[in-house]
């Protein structure tokens, strides 16, 4: 018996990696409503505070994430880097970008990126994950094989693109000063 499937409207040039799932699921927590204890002096809720204004940012957000279109893994082949609109889909690159500031701005290894990233609700809610008891969790060679593409040098491009964001924060809030 066949069954045939009728496709209307179905964009095909869509990627199979995405940057960020743009459709949120029921339940789920938007990133820029996550709540963070203040009082907390640990290092995980100031990086993930840091997270949370890039993606609240629109203008910075659309620069970091040009620069998230170069997570693409090799080809098998060795001749370039993988096509973004064929293939199986892959970690979003938003979930990349997060697990990757979060290993290399702790300096921890990947076993414990693992035990955070399954446990850890505001890391979670920062990947998209946690609404209504999502089962959703990541093995370790998942991890491995997506977060080596979050290299230093990455990193340091997406430092300069915040520092950059931050210049113009302080000018406009010292503009506002001098006005008032």
């Amino acid at each position: 018996m066949y069954f045939r499937l009728r496709v209307k409207n179905f964009d095909f040039s869509s990627t199979m990696r995405q940057i960020i799932n743009p459709q949120m699921q029921f339940g789920q927590i938007d990133i820029s409503a996550i709540v963070f204890d203040p009082k907390s002096r640990d290092d995980i809720p100031k990086l993930l505070r840091g997270l949370q204004y890039i993606y609240t940012n629109l203008e910075l957000r659309k620069r970091i994430f040009s620069l998230l279109e170069e997570l693409r893994p090799e080809k098998k082949s060795g001749t370039g880097k993988a096509d973004m609109k064929n293939g199986r889909p892959g970690m979003e690159q938003w979930t990349i970008l997060v697990l990757g500031v979060l290993r290399l701005g702790l300096n921890i290894d990947y076993d414990r990126l693992h035990e955070m990233v399954n446990q850890h609700k505001n890391i979670r809610q920062m990947i998209g994950l946690d609404g209504w008891n999502d089962p959703t969790t990541y093995e370790l060679q998942t991890i491995k094989d997506n977060i080596q593409l979050f290299t230093p040098e990455l990193l340091d491009k997406i430092n300069q693109e915040v520092v950059r964001a931050g210049h113009v924060l302080v000018k406009k809030k010292i503009k506002r000063t001098i006005w008032s």
